[in-house]
């Protein structure tokens, strides 16, 4: 049964038609492994069997009467962001530890509606704001290659659920790679969404006693799977807006094959350092496109600088990140802006200078965004994926020293600092396109390697379908 839970959700998906297996049988065999190896990972921190069992016994006769739906018995988890009707919705802050929701947020409901079975929920760091995966109520999560390692952040929990078979699909999130640095380092598939495709409402950030009426900028909700199909299986059930039905149906891929995919290969840049064993892992992603007839351009570049790309975006995250701090805290991270030179791109600066954004602020930044935005769509005119890093470094040991810029990454046998985590994602979530992490590798460590592939706006399919080229599948048993 182990084998079984580590096919992908689509294979799955055809068992339960065919009746091969069903609905229950999957459903006990998953909590079983859950029984068996959560104790170890501390992945999943909230469960309800019977509830489960119960939604999969009405499952299978939906697939006896011939009326299964797109998501029909295959069992899901969801990270501790969202809320969940019947589970407590935390986000891993001791502040919201009682809270318990009672209603499902919109994309949950959207996976309830599809027939998918509702397991639990995933671990996240304290409001889903860091990228290791640990916090004051549940605890540690850890790497299911080696517990000495963590999963990421702030999907991490969903990553190891996934990549230790005791789910079959997960919903997560993304504001600064908290999908795609997770999936890159536990070698599974995870898809950043097109900003505004798929609702965050009922998710955090920001804190509940601040829900904003509209999508949080750069926040974005996506699925992680052990295959490129399964993103694209459960996008489809999710994408919509808060409330009604989607308008339009997904875009379709631009190709299906690889020959003659236009592929811009950025595995490096100056301003971002990347350890060598990912940016071998991206350079290998584009040889596994070049052998299928893909024409790769090593220098191609769009028309703004990773300067200019980083800090819009940075800003954007510290000000969606402060919006929900406490107004003292908040005031004492921006009185500290003196202390930068202005303009000044240290993590410390941009946090200061994001502490307390202004009206004005916030209009300056949606220009240059859109400009942003302009220069990405003309880059797209002439191709049709970028290829670059998910992250500066694979998968990284734990290090929970409460000030992040005291901790460093080891890049090439260099400190970085801890927040350069933020450098490869702000390429596609300033500006809000859609990005797929997908597995290419073993590093020299021992651990996963992926490649991030960045498509243009409403154009998710296109980055889903490179990386199940790039991937046939992932999850190799931990």
């Amino acid at each position: 049964m182990d084998d079984l839970l580590l096919l992908p959700a689509t294979r799955l998906r055809e068992k339960l038609r065919a009746r091969e297996i069903s609905t229950v049988e999957l459903t006990q065999a998953s909590l079983a492994r859950i029984d068996a190896v959560n104790p170890a990972l501390n992945a999943l921190i909230a469960l309800d069997p019977q509830a489960a069992l119960t939604a999969a016994a009405e499952s299978d006769q939906r697939l006896a009467r011939g009326e299964g739906r797109a998501l029909e018995g295959l069992p899901v988890s969801v990270k501790d962001a969202f809320n969940v009707a019947g589970f407590t919705a935390s986000a891993g802050a001791p502040a919201l530890k009682e809270r318990r929701p009672e209603a499902d947020a919109p994309a949950v409901a959207r996976l309830r509606a599809a027939g998918a079975i509702i397991l639990g929920k995933s671990n996240t760091p304290v409001f889903a704001s860091d990228f290791q995966t640990y916090n004051p109520i549940y605890g540690v999560t850890n790497h299911p290659r080696d517990p000495a390692f963590s999963p990421g952040g702030s999907s991490g929990g969903a990553a190891a659920a996934i990549a230790s078979g005791m789910s079959a699909l997960e919903l997560g999130s993304d504001l600064g790679g908290s999908l795609r640095w997770p999936a890159h380092a536990c070698g599974i598939f995870g898809h950043k969404s097109t900003w505004g495709l798929v609702s965050t409402h009922g998710s955090v950030p920001p804190p509940p006693h601040k829900i904003l009426l509209r999508d949080a900028d750069c926040l974005v909700a996506g699925p992680l799977g052990r295959s490129a199909e399964d993103l694209a299986l459960m996008l489809d059930v999710i994408a919509g807006p808060r409330v009604g039905p989607r308008r339009t149906a997904l875009k379709p891929a631009r190709r299906r094959e690889a020959k003659g995919l236009r592929v811009a290969l950025w595995a490096n840049d100056p301003f971002a350092a990347t350890d060598s064993s990912v940016r071998a892992a991206v350079e290998e992603a584009a040889r596994r496109l070049a052998a299928l007839g893909a024409e790769i351009d090593e220098t191609a570049r769009p028309g703004f600088s990773f300067a200019e790309a980083f800090e819009l975006f940075a800003l954007y995250n510290h000000g969606i990140i402060a919006y929900g701090l406490p107004v003292k805290l908040r005031n004492r991270l921006a009185a500290t802006v003196s202390q930068y030179a202005k303009g000044g791109l240290s993590h410390q600066a941009l946090q200061a200078r994001g502490a307390w954004l202004t009206p004005g602020d916030y209009r300056d930044m949606e220009l240059r965004r859109r400009a942003l935005q302009r220069h990405w769509a003309r880059f797209f005119e002439r191709f049709d994926i970028v290829l670059c890093p998910p992250a500066p470094v694979g998968a990284i040991r734990h290090d929970h020293r409460p000030d992040v810029h005291q901790r460093t990454l080891d890049v090439d046998g260099i400190a970085r600092p801890y927040l350069d985590f933020l450098h490869w994602s702000a390429l596609s979530s300033g500006p809000g396109l859609p990005a797929t992490a997908a597995p290419v590798g073993l590093g020299p460590d021992g651990m996963p390697r992926g490649v991030q592939i960045i498509a243009a706006m409403d154009e998710d399919l296109t980055a889903i379908a490179a990386a199940a080229m790039i991937a046939p599948s992932a999850a190799p048993r931990p």
